[in-house]
């Protein structure tokens, strides 16, 4: 039980650093070589693939802050299964350049060695997300 609950304050704390606007510590919870990727046709929302490792990962999370803020996330479900956790959030999106506030459902996929996350695979409406930037 104890890991369990390890394994969820580590993605606790990120959504937190994410919630609370700092990209700085939001990479503190990522393996060095950690990734990330959001889920969906890059063809259709050019947001959508992957970044690995610190420094891709800094510059993907300081926009995606600099466009979206997230509030008011409420979890859903929690799952843990050996060295992955599944997260279904609720959270309202503000898109910061027009300040449209839009609420969506996400489910986080993470694995996690170390005490840190080396990947979280992000499923996401997209189709809202590219309606919100149009």
């Amino acid at each position: 039980m104890a890991q369990r609950e390890e394994m969820l304050a580590l993605v606790r704390r990120a959504y937190a650093a994410r919630d609370n606007d700092d990209a700085e510590s939001l990479v503190a919870a990522f393996h060095p070589k950690g990734l990330f990727a959001l889920m969906g046709d890059k063809t259709a929302l050019e947001l959508t693939g992957s970044v690995e490792g610190h420094p891709s990962l800094r510059g993907a999370f300081s926009k995606l802050i600099e466009d979206f803020g997230f509030e008011g996330r409420e979890i859903l479900a929690e799952l843990v299964d050996g060295d992955r956790v599944a997260i279904h959030s609720r959270v309202d999106v503000r898109y910061r350049p027009t300040g449209q506030v839009s609420s969506t459902e996400i489910l986080d996929l993470f694995r996690l060695q170390d005490g840190k996350i080396v990947e979280l695979i992000e499923f996401a409406d997209t189709a809202q997300v590219k309606m919100m930037i149009s």
